[in-house]
């Protein structure tokens, strides 16, 4: 199986991509994510749509409004209100995670497979095979 994040942006126009995937996808849709953190001294959160494997291909995407959208702890915006109204029109919870900014990693593919490894860990993905 092959578990890959597809970033969309930082959660500004991109979110209504983002729910709009999830909306179309809601057949796949596996679960959706909060990722906090503190980048540069400012609280912020990523979302995160993640679908089920595709069959055939084996390919599980996780697509990603990365540290774009101020944490729900300092201000409640507009975008995360939207995520929030996503989650009870599919009736799913939303899984808060903290986690560590995308800066603390030399590469930004060090940090996706450091959220990979933390969601396969919590058994939210599956571990691969």
């Amino acid at each position: 199986m092959i578990q890959r994040f597809i970033e969309l942006g930082e959660g500004y126009s991109d979110i209504y991509e983002l729910i709009e995937i999830a909306k179309s996808n809601r057949h796949r849709l596996s679960g959706l994510f909060a990722f906090h953190t503190m980048k540069d001294g400012k609280a912020l959160t990523s979302f995160v749509v993640v679908l089920h494997p595709t069959d055939p291909g084996d390919f599980q995407p996780l697509y990603i409004c990365r540290e774009g959208i101020p944490h729900p702890s300092v201000k409640i915006t507009k975008r995360y209100e939207l995520f929030v109204d996503l989650a009870k029109q599919l009736n799913q919870e939303i899984i808060h995670l903290d986690v560590k900014p995308s800066n603390f990693f030399a590469d930004l593919q060090l940090y996706y497979q450091h959220l990979i490894g933390i969601m396969r860990m919590n058994r939210f993905i599956p571990p691969l095979q």
